[in-house]
């Protein structure tokens, strides 16, 4: 697919030191049409598989592409609701998938999308896959871990020290198909966006072993597909014990 100008785009996805299978999945895609690219803008999606190696890997692929056709395909003008209901859809096709062969019960998926439209950004966010905004040498997680190990964290009940080596802290409290309702966050507003920002998506294979700090020196360092390279190799050289995953967008001058 070519990319509209406006935007430097990078992603990659690997499946780490440990594992054997990739249960990630991520997509970029934009509309054929300049009408519609005008009305839909620019989407970027991950997810992060659970319940296995084939229930992770169908639970992320059918959420990607679930959110993907369903955004695009929307009744709606407004990015927000078409987030809305692509989360929707793809919450359900995952418990139907599931309904339909029992030996995938209990597979789920983070989901993290981002919608670009006019300058302005869109989000969509459940499990603890994340999205970041850097600007001007800073770094900030838009996104809301729902996560066990969150929860303890907001409620002052443990150190960000203590977090980051809990035993619990790869349980989710919310994922697509996982709940009987979608308890996924929406951004409430759009966020405008200015030239040289950078988005960056990622699960928890990337940010479970690479500081904030570190994301954000390294991609205002490196080009976008440089970047993506060196953080995942910086993950992997960790242990690297998860599939890793990301993108990295940069807006371009209009």
């Amino acid at each position: 697919m070519e990319i509209r100008p406006g935007i430097e785009l990078a992603n990659l996805s690997d499946v780490g030191c440990e594992r054997t299978e990739n249960e990630d999945y991520y997509c970029y895609a934009e509309p054929d049409g300049q009408e519609e690219f005008k009305k839909r803008g620019r989407l970027a999606v991950i997810a992060d598989g659970m319940g296995g190696h084939e229930g992770g890997q169908v639970a992320s692929g059918l959420a990607v592409e679930v959110v993907r056709e369903t955004y695009f395909s929307s009744a709606s003008d407004d990015p927000q609701e078409g987030l809305m209901e692509a989360f929707r859809s793809a919450h359900q096709a995952i418990q139907e998938w599931a309904g339909k062969h029992p030996e995938l019960r209990g597979m789920g998926t983070t989901c993290t999308a981002s919608v670009l439209r006019e300058g302005q950004l869109y989000y969509g966010h459940i499990g603890d896959s994340r999205l970041y905004l850097l600007r001007d040498s800073t770094i900030s997680r838009l996104t809301r871990d729902h996560s066990v190990v969150n929860r303890l964290l907001e409620q002052g009940l443990i150190t960000p020290e203590e977090a980051a080596g809990h035993p619990e802290r790869n349980i989710l409290t919310a994922a697509l198909g996982a709940n009987a309702e979608v308890a996924a966050d929406f951004s409430e507003t759009p966020l405008p966006l200015a030239p040289a920002d950078l988005l960056l998506l990622c699960t928890d294979g990337l940010h479970g072993l690479v500081s904030d700090e570190e994301l954000l020196a390294i991609a205002c360092e490196r080009p976008p597909r440089d970047a993506c390279r060196a953080l995942v190799e910086m993950a992997k050289k960790r242990g690297g014990a998860d599939n890793i995953t990301l993108q990295i967008i940069r807006i371009d001058a209009p």
